[in-house]
């Protein structure tokens, strides 16, 4: 029979060799086990109804992502506002916190603060986002070598009356959310400065590295450094139209800052054969988070990127 002694010593070996086994641990051990989508939020998809084929609806995207875990979503149509149709979504699926917005395209006029206005008046209160022209800004058409109409948002360097006026409507709701949308490097800056200047609460560089935006580092870090949250989207790594490589996100954020960084999606496109399809927003948000963890990003920045940062860009409580 082991003296109380011989106990208390072998307990304080064990304690000892449990202390010099975590010690020996990396310091950053991460694993894809880590990552997962409770409390994520993915501020960039498309879903049905639309006028282009979707992979899915919106109800049953929106049942998706809240089985899977997620937060929520920002839900995007780049030719009418998806206030009224978050509204109707919440009802069908409560529990999942859903938002819509509105693209100053063609489609509402483009530059058109009345269409604003009646999107941010929408029962609900859901509507929070609006985009600066997408397919149809002047930067977007012009790199697609359209020769379609497009939406202007400067001009000689100055940004037009217009935008302006729209910039000094939504820095006085700061529920809202000013997104550059698809205009170019250089405008997009401008945006943002801009709006910084003049009391915008909640500001996102669309897509920024993806076509037809195109920003470098350094002008990344100047929409940073004026408060705006930089959007990295993993369908801008994907397919033969592929203009970005998560690598190359990776270093991006290194030299941004996670902190100023937000991950999303922009999925939902129906991928034309012999292009693979993608998966569900959920998964591809996922498998996202995952492809960046790969390259050397922590789990802690990606989750502060997945879901801290969601909720802060759009005034809510971080959870």
């Amino acid at each position: 029979m082991r003296s109380q002694f011989s106990r208390a010593r072998m307990k304080r070996w064990g304690w000892l060799w449990l202390a010099f086994f975590i010690l020996l641990l990396p310091a950053h051990a991460q694993s894809d086990a880590e990552l997962n989508l409770k409390g994520a939020f993915d501020f960039h998809v498309h879903q049905a109804p639309d006028s282009v084929d979707r992979a899915i609806d919106a109800d049953d995207l929106a049942r998706l992502a809240k089985k899977m875990g997620m937060r929520g979503m920002v839900m995007k149509n780049h030719w009418e506002d998806t206030a009224a149709l978050v509204y109707m979504v919440r009802k069908e699926v409560p529990g999942i916190e859903l938002f819509g917005g509105i693209t100053q395209d063609l489609a509402v006029g483009g530059i058109n603060l009345e269409a604003v206005k009646h999107m941010v008046a929408m029962k609900g209160g859901w509507g929070r986002v609006v985009w600066l022209p997408t397919f149809d800004a002047e930067n977007a058409v012009k790199y697609a070598k359209g020769t379609g109409p497009y939406v202007r948002v400067s001009e000689n360097g100055k940004l037009l009356p217009s935008v302006i006026e729209l910039i000094d409507f939504i820095a006085k709701d700061h529920r809202l959310v000013l997104e550059t949308g698809h205009v170019s490097a250089e405008e997009g800056d401008m945006v943002v400065h801009e709006a910084h200047e003049r009391g915008v609460t909640h500001i996102v560089v669309t897509h920024a590295m993806a076509a037809p935006i195109l920003m470098t580092i350094p002008e990344m870090q100047a929409a940073a450094r004026d408060g705006a949250f930089i959007e990295f989207v993993y369908n801008a790594t994907l397919g033969a139209g592929a203009v970005v490589t998560v690598k190359q996100y990776a270093d991006a954020i290194r030299a941004v800052g996670a902190k100023s960084c937000l991950l999303a999606t922009d999925f939902g496109a129906v991928q034309k054969p012999p292009e693979p399809q993608h998966p569900l927003e959920p998964q591809g948000l996922l498998d996202f988070m995952k492809a960046i963890h790969k390259e050397g990003i922590s789990v802690a920045d990606i989750n502060l990127m997945a879901k801290t940062n969601p909720a802060l860009a759009l005034g809510l409580p971080v959870k």
